[in-house]
């Protein structure tokens, strides 16, 4: 596998206190605390996942070329566009369907409308939203295509794989174009054939440039068999070209149990892009609610990576399935490819996240896209109760003037920030007792001491922070220039 192009995770480095320490090169990237990354040590204060809210129905498949078994979803932004892909298809007992490629736009990525593009003929009409009938139909799953060399007529991208289900056909075509609307296959023969024969990639695949590592990543469902049972797993691969791909490999999750993986919709999270997240559809096959038809319950939950390779996935749910009946049919939560920010749902409040999760999949009528909310950089946080609690982070060396922190305490709850040695002792002017109360509610909260926010003079040193927390939630911290 490609190795990223960034700074290394650990090395020596001369400290403020002239002694060597091993230190985070963190510079001025945004750090998140969705894993133990930057964790040395906690006291009464836990890592706390967060859940999305629900919002509005952004998409209904109520066309006649969609339905009940419409999904999996792709959502981007690009300029002041937002687009949507998905599969149209509609599924009756021993009544073969076939998929189409769908499409959708938004101004803001909260109100949805399909365009009538006149494209693929349906029934006679091209009075529709569909861009693609093809091979590749059943899972198409395009992206904007941020290579500085990509090919002209390549901007845009995608994977899918044929709809049929003999051994031969495990593998994946690609498909490129020039404006996210027309597309064409980028290769006639298949890019990437099924290492295992044991899935025919009819999940979602999704691939991405990462320029960080300067090449694709893809990520596709697989099984395994331990003990002779089948278990859905996700595999991943990296290409130069997204022409010839590299070896697939299995996921590393430590020691956390095997669980069925259904979809994976990895993706860079844009704000901290060395940190891919992925919002896996978990299955649960041999569960089903009473009335319910085929059996198995979903539900998605939350990883992250710093590899792309090894995750930590959080065993608790992201997403339940909640109080809907219908969001307990079988496939049902599966969490769309990508998130955007879209105005907040409190009128004065910041931009949030918006993410898409899919309901009624299954169902006597449509499935569903339902928006759901959550704050900036909200989706782990360091919690500590009224009673307080303590987080030191691991040796560092950054880049900046000041510290911005992506906070949130209540009314009653507070933080300080102590800047300390590689040995942990405070730094003349910057300790917990020269810090200056904070409360509120900041997605770029400025820490000073004693008025003062300047770190300049700390730049490039080796450093730690600790961290006083009251009834707050810490999400992220950067370093970032001295405000004016």
């Amino acid at each position: 596998m490609a190795k990223r192009k960034r700074a290394p995770r650990t090395k020596k480095k001369q400290g403020i206190n002239g002694n060597d320490a091993d230190l985070i090169e963190l510079g001025a990237r945004r750090e998140l605390f969705v894993d133990d990354f930057l964790i040395e040590r906690m006291d009464n204060a836990q890592l706390r996942l967060h859940e999305p809210v629900p919002r509005n129905v952004a998409i209904e498949h109520d066309a006649p070329w969609e339905g009940n078994t419409s999904g999996y979803h792709t959502i981007f932004k690009d300029g002041r566009l937002f687009r949507a892909y998905y599969r149209g298809s509609h599924y009756e007992l021993n009544a073969p369907y076939k998929p189409v490629v769908c499409y959708a736009e938004s101004r803001d990525g909260i109100e949805w409308y399909k365009p009538e593009l006149g494209l693929v003929s349906h029934k006679g009409s091209t009075r529709n939203n569909i861009i693609w009938d093809g091979p590749g139909a059943l899972n198409f799953t395009p992206f904007l295509d941020r290579n500085p060399k990509c090919r002209k007529g390549e901007e845009y991208k995608a994977l899918g794989s044929p709809h049929a289900s003999s051994q031969k056909e495990q593998a994946l075509l690609a498909f490129k174009s020039p404006d996210g609307i027309h597309w064409s296959l980028l290769s006639k023969k298949p890019v990437m054939d099924h290492t295992t024969g044991t899935n025919l990639f009819d999940s979602q695949n999704v691939a991405f440039y990462d320029p960080q590592r300067a090449c694709y990543v893809e990520y596709h469902r697989d099984s395994i068999y331990p003990d002779g049972v089948r278990y859905r797993q996700i595999m991943t691969c990296t290409s130069k070209d997204f022409r010839r791909w590299t070896e697939q490999r299995l996921l590393q999750y430590g020691d956390v149990p095997l669980e069925h993986l259904y979809t994976n919709a990895v993706t860079p999270y844009y704000r901290a892009p060395h940190i891919y997240m992925g919002f896996p559809k978990r299955l649960v096959p041999d569960r089903r609610r009473s009335g319910h038809r085929p059996p198995g319950v979903s539900d998605t939950v939350f990883m992250t990576s710093r590899d792309g390779l090894h995750f930590k996935r959080w065993g608790e749910a992201f997403v339940r399935p909640g109080l809907q009946p219908e969001r307990w049919e079988t496939r049902n939560n599966m969490t769309a490819w990508g998130m955007v920010e879209t105005a907040n749902y409190l009128p004065t409040a910041p931009k949030e996240l918006s993410i898409f999760v899919s309901e009624g999949y299954y169902g006597s009528k449509n499935v569903r896209l339902r928006r759901f909310t959550l704050r900036v950089d909200g989706f782990v946080s360091v919690r500590a109760p009224l009673r307080g609690g303590k987080l030191v982070t691991r040796p560092f060396a950054f880049e900046g003037g000041a510290l911005s922190l992506n906070i949130s305490t209540s009314a009653a709850g507070s933080a300080r920030v102590e800047l300390q040695d590689a040995d942990g002792k405070p730094i003349e002017g910057y300790a917990l007792s020269d810090c200056d109360e904070i409360y509120g509610d900041d997605l770029e909260r400025i820490v000073t001491w004693r008025g003062r926010a300047d770190v300049r003079a700390l730049a490039g040193q080796t450093v730690r922070l600790r961290f006083a927390l009251s009834d707050a939630d810490l999400y992220s911290l950067q370093f970032t220039p001295l405000p004016d």
